[in-house]
């Protein structure tokens, strides 16, 4: 178990997405503090970590395809 960067409390499960193929993923952890992220290939190159607020931020702005690629 490790803890994010910023995160005062360790991660218990890394969650990959269902949609995921080729191991090109993202994994996300949520702790009592937020959430945190970091890549499925290399995990062991740390996490970055968001508070709820900006997690809530980035979901928003993804579910109104603001995050699409043209």
């Amino acid at each position: 178990m490790e803890s994010p960067q910023g995160a005062s409390r360790p991660v218990s499960e890394w969650r990959t997405s269902s949609r995921c193929t080729g191991g090109d993923c993202v994994q996300v952890a949520f702790t009592d503090d937020g959430v945190a992220m970091r890549d499925s290939k290399n995990p062991e190159r740390g996490s970055l970590f968001y508070s709820r607020d900006e997690w809530r931020a980035f979901v928003a702005m993804t579910k109104a395809g603001l995050h699409d690629l043209p």
